[in-house]
């Protein structure tokens, strides 16, 4: 499978896709366009019954979406979904027959963080990884998914703290508020992942589809509620002060490898810039 940003390579029913898109794997048109190829050929391939994802840059796994293609994108998304929405595509990944693991190293943010909670399981790297929701520091709420999962999975305070903190987590406190199934050592992480997705690839495929329906009855949002919640994304983002938002945040090195590497430190930069009083003349 000939992919631009993702390194797919199989071990019998179970497929390792590793996200390559440098310099810092922001979701933009090309890694949206490769992973509706990819769900679309491993749906297809009945042989396959396992995806696991990575990524081939230490310091990030998904950064966050590029804010300069947002339209790009969407439109990708929909040749798989029919609707302008990564939070649609993020959502048929999770109602996919396929079980879904991510396997995290550095950080994953914004739309990273929401497309590792759309995955079944997630196992991050403790030294490494670094979880983020920051849409709130542009005026904007989680918009392919995040609040659904977050709230779903931490409970109402602890999923309010994340969001409106718009701070980094790390593997250990994402472990404790549910956020990721399990903190490993590094050196152990791809192992045990792997260990893992054999283990399930071995047991019936029908089983999975049934447990997965059956889950997702119980845990998965409404189609309704993800478009409700990717127009408020677009609106908040859209909106004049999450547009003067984001052009202050791209002079600060937003969506650039190096400055991002303490991306809570510029959003407060951004904070204090909001708060600073304006002159008259």
């Amino acid at each position: 499978m000939a992919l631009e940003t993702l390194d797919v390579r199989g071990e019998g029913p179970v497929l390792f896709a590793a996200i390559t898109s440098p310099p810092m794997n922001l979701l933009g048109p090309e890694l949206v366009r490769d992973l509706v190829s990819l769900i679309q050929t491993a749906e297809a391939d009945g042989d396959v019954r396992v995806l696991v994802f990575s990524s081939a840059d230490p310091d990030y796994f998904i950064s966050h979406v590029d804010v300069t293609q947002i339209a790009r994108y969407r439109a990708e998304a929909a040749k798989l979904v029919g609707e302008p929405s990564i939070g649609l595509l993020f959502r048929r990944l999770a109602e996919s027959r396929l079980v879904s693991i991510a396997q995290i190293e550095g950080r994953v943010r914004g739309a990273g963080s929401e497309f590792v909670l759309a995955c079944d399981m997630r196992f991050a790297a403790r030294e490494s990884a670094v979880f983020c929701q920051f849409e709130q520091a542009f005026g904007a709420i989680p918009g392919a998914g995040g609040v659904q999962q977050l709230t779903r999975l931490m409970g109402r305070a602890r999923a309010l703290e994340v969001m409106l903190s718009a701070q980094d987590y790390d593997a250990e406190l994402a472990e404790r508020y549910g956020w990721i199934n399990r903190a490993l050592p590094g050196a152990e992480l791809p192992d045990f992942v792997r260990s893992l997705a054999h283990r399930i690839a071995g047991f019936p495929a029908a089983a999975h589809v049934m447990l997965k329906e059956r889950v997702n009855a119980i845990t998965l949002a409404s189609t309704e509620e993800f478009r409700r919640d990717s127009d408020l994304f677009g609106e908040g983002m859209s909106s004049p002060e999450g547009a003067s938002r984001i052009k202050g945040a791209i002079r600060h090195g937003f969506q650039t490898r190096d400055a991002e590497l303490d991306l809570p430190r510029m959003l407060g930069v951004l904070a204090e810039d909001a708060e600073e009083p304006r002159s008259d003349t």
